[in-house]
């Protein structure tokens, strides 16, 4: 009988403790990534596609950054882009861009790591990065020129949402 009580006890515990420790989470991981995505947005300079592609015809003097992965550049990007990841922006950034006052216009498939890398790059001292809005997938479905580095391999741009 004791025994019983004893898990009974434990039980009700467990699950006391779990739903304050539950409550107790922290603000991050009450936040979704849309809404992160937004307030990213929110908080930073969104171009269209066509702004980057006027820029580019006017061969002015900018940094195009992809953020995609490694496998996703590797795959089609926009020509003179260079790659970073998103996950390794921190990391990379320095060695890249050392001058804070270049211009950097940042891209991805959809604009949703394009806007959160920018807002990180504003939080370095990078005030002239600038996210496009919509990214590769509306940049080759625009039938605007793209580069890959894969060689003898048939390429099929299928938009995904990201």
């Amino acid at each position: 009988m004791k025994k019983v009580i004893v898990y009974v006890f434990c039980t009700i515990s467990l699950f006391f403790f779990t739903g304050n420790a539950l409550a107790e989470q922290p603000k991050w991981m009450e936040n979704p990534t849309g809404t992160l995505v937004q307030e990213a947005r929110n908080s930073t300079k969104q171009v269209p596609i066509t702004e980057l592609k006027r820029v580019l015809d006017a061969e002015e003097d900018i940094v195009l950054l992809d953020v995609r992965t490694p496998r996703e550049y590797e795959a089609v990007h926009i020509p003179g882009a260079i790659n970073v990841s998103r996950g390794l922006l921190e990391f990379s950034i320095w060695s890249v861009v050392p001058g804070k006052d270049e211009k950097i216009y940042v891209y991805c498939k959809s604009g949703a790591r394009a806007a959160l890398a920018t807002k990180q790059l504003n939080e370095f001292g990078y005030k002239n990065a600038v996210a496009v809005a919509t990214g590769m997938a509306e940049w080759a479905k625009s039938g605007y020129p793209v580069q890959t580095s894969i060689t003898d391999e048939q390429i099929i741009l299928v938009p995904v949402e990201e």
